[in-house]
């Protein structure tokens, strides 16, 4: 994980805006920026497994 990031592979997060509980499971090369980065969260809806990318800044650690 390069330095500065503001999760961990694992962290359970949600959108800033509420949905559901994610799990952070890599961070992307491409397209970062100084003040942004994106982070591909997985996450199940029912028994369907999810997937999507997200801004970093969209994201905060889930509240138990």
């Amino acid at each position: 994980m390069p330095k500065g990031h503001a999760f961990k592979t694992g962290d359970i997060v949600q959108l800033k805006s509420g949905g559901p509980k994610m799990t952070v499971s890599q961070y992307s090369d491409v397209g970062v920026t100084v003040d942004a980065a994106n982070v591909q969260c997985q996450w199940f809806s029912g028994s369907k497994h999810q997937q999507a990318w997200f801004p970093e800044g969209a994201l905060e650690l889930a509240k138990d």
